[in-house]
C-alpha cells in the first residue's frame, strides 16, 4: 500500500470509517447467525474490511476479475441483492450517506465523503463484488 493510502486510511478510521465498518460487521454477524444468510455474511465481512481500509482498494464485479460468470453475478445474485437490500442494504447505505453529508461540509472531508458515497452504492448491491487493489 502506498504511503498516501496508509495516511488516508488512518484518517478515514478516525473520522467515520471505523463506525461504518462496525455496522458492516454487525450485519455480517446477524446474517451468519441465521445460517440461511451465510452468502450475505461473506459479502458483508469482505466489505467490512474494505470499509475499514478503502483507500488503495476498489470494488469490482467478480466476473470482470475472473472472466467467468458465477452464481453471485447471475440471476441468483440479483435475487440475493434484492433480499440484501431489504434486510440490511438500505440502512448501511443510509449510514454512509449521513456520514458523507457530515464530512462534505468541510473541505478536508470531501475525499472521505466521496468514499462514503461509493460505499453507499456497494451497500445497496454487494453480492457479486470483489475487492481488488486499486
Amino acid at each position: 500500500m502506498a504511503p498516501v493510502s496508509i495516511l488516508l486510511n488512518l484518517l478515514w478510521i478516525l473520522i467515520g470509517g471505523a463506525w461504518m465498518a462496525f455496522g458492516w460487521l454487525i450485519a455480517a454477524v446477524i446474517m451468519a447467525i441465521t445460517i440461511i444468510g451465510l452468502p450475505w455474511a461473506r459479502a458483508a465481512f469482505n466489505i467490512a474490511v474494505y470499509t475499514l481500509l478503502p483507500f488503495g482498494s476498489r470494488a469490482v464485479r467478480r466476473d470482470e476479475v475472473t472472466g467467468m460468470s458465477d452464481i453471485g453475478t447471475g440471476p441468483l445474485g440479483v435475487i440475493g441483492n434484492v433480499i440484501w437490500f431489504v434486510l440490511a442494504g438500505w440502512w448501511l447505505a443510509l449510514g454512509h450517506l449521513l456520514t458523507a453529508l457530515v464530512l462534505v461540509v468541510t473541505i478536508i472531508g470531501i475525499p472521505f465523503a466521496w468514499a462514503h458515497l461509493k460505499l453507499a452504492g456497494i451497500a445497496l448491491w454487494p453480492i457479486g463484488k470483489v475487492i481488488v487493489p486499486a
